[in-house]
């Protein structure tokens, strides 16, 4: 897997004001709570402006497949605006869609009823009844060999591919996006650090990094690293902010002075929030829904 599939570097704009990106924090299935600010979203929206969405798209709420289709949709419009690009729009993987590709090869796993039965417990179980499917059956197949299991896994697969887009989307997500330094586009070099003395630009994840490791080799880190990201006391790689859309505690809208967390609970009873942050790290504008 090549850097360009690991990461997305957001292109840099000047003309119309300075560069603004929007995070969403983790939305957990939640379709009325991401329509909500959808539409509150679409009259803040500014020439040049980015989005992020910060993992943990589906898992645990209500609406997981509802949920999707309003991320395509609305994905639709925002390109739909003049000068914006694919490349625009982000979504990023989370601890939930890294939970989802192991469950597709469940019947690899060592133990998988163990291994299906962890899984639901932290969330999945919301994903299987979304797009029609038991977990109850999930574990009966789980125990009843691998054949049997493969047959369930594949015809997962199909129940996905049955609602269009959903599997290019998941199948699309990005380990992390992050701004591009003064002069480089998204065209320009490998991703990794911004390569200047002072602390600039935006890193957007899903639940923290190892700050003893360089991008390319956070791996897991992305999206069970929080303990890591607490640590962060200076610069990681020279961004001015690093930022996440899910911490275990929900604190809301907490920023450090290096980092942000976007996360007020969305799929655990609290509200969905983005905030729009510019390319040296300031915070202006936020959502709740």
């Amino acid at each position: 897997m090549g850097d360009r599939q690991k990461f997305t570097i957001l292109r840099s704009i000047r003309r119309g004001g300075p560069h603004r990106v929007w995070a969403v924090s983790s939305i957990h299935g939640e379709a009325e709570a991401l329509g909500r600010l959808h539409r509150e979203l679409t009259g803040r929206l500014r020439y040049g402006d980015r989005l992020v969405y910060l993992g943990n798209l589906i898992g645990r709420g209500p609406a997981v497949a509802a949920t999707v289709d309003a991320l395509l949709r609305f994905r639709g419009l925002f390109m739909a605006r003049p000068d914006t690009f694919a490349c625009d729009v982000v979504h990023l993987r989370g601890s939930q869609e890294e939970m989802w590709q192991k469950l597709l090869q469940l019947q690899f796993a060592t133990d998988p009823r163990a291994v299906l039965q962890w899984m639901l417990d932290q969330g999945v179980a919301a994903t299987l009844e979304s797009y029609g499917f038991s977990p109850t059956e999930g574990l009966r197949e789980a125990a009843a060999g691998p054949r049997q299991l493969t047959r369930w896994t594949s015809a997962l697969r199909q129940g996905i591919q049955d609602h269009p887009g959903h599997w290019q989307l998941l199948g699309g997500l990005r380990r992390a996006a992050y701004s591009p330094p003064p002069g480089q586009d998204q065209d320009a070099g490998p991703a990794g650090a911004p390569p200047s003395n002072a602390p600039w630009g935006l890193l957007f994840v899903n639940a923290g990094l190892d700050p003893n490791r360089p991008l390319e080799a956070q791996k897991d880190s992305f999206w069970w690293g929080s303990s890591g990201f607490s640590c962060l006391a200076a610069p990681y790689g020279g961004y001015r902010r690093v930022v996440r859309g899910f911490c275990p505690q929900h604190p809301g809208l907490e920023l450090g002075e290096f980092t942000a967390t976007v996360d007020a609970g969305c799929g655990f009873g609290g509200p969905l929030l983005a905030a729009c942050f510019t390319e040296d790290g300031e915070l202006v504008e936020q959502i709740e829904a």
